[in-house]
């Protein structure tokens, strides 16, 4: 290689990169569903629809007594984190679930 008067010449590099970043906003599943959970040993029932108008998941848990309201809540949520919340993100209770008709009625979101 021959230096004229201390300088080299460097060719620029010239083509674009073929890698295109994107980035993709996670969302919610808001998908009814229907699904059996097995908790603790035991099947229960889980029914849920997305609430838009309250950006809320209505949900009810079957199965359960009266007295288990801490297991309903548990189901729900960590059932919604499965089904239908952005990896990272967990089911969270809005509100006080209540139990009518043999059945635990919570509403959820992702968060």
């Amino acid at each position: 290689m021959f230096i004229a008067g201390g300088l080299v010449l460097i060719a620029a590099c010239t083509t674009k990169s073929k890698i295109e970043i994107t980035h993709v906003t996670p969302t919610v599943q808001t998908k009814s569903r229907s699904e059996p959970i097995f908790y603790n040993g035991k099947n229960y029932q889980l029914d849920y629809s997305f609430n838009a108008a309250q950006n809320v998941f209505d949900m009810k848990v079957a199965g359960l007594g009266p007295k288990l309201q801490k297991d309903a809540t548990n189901i729900a949520t960590s059932s919604l984190a499965y089904y239908a919340c952005p990896d990272g993100q967990r089911g969270r209770l809005v509100g006080v679930p209540a139990y009518v008709d043999g059945k635990w009625v919570l509403q959820a979101k992702c968060a």
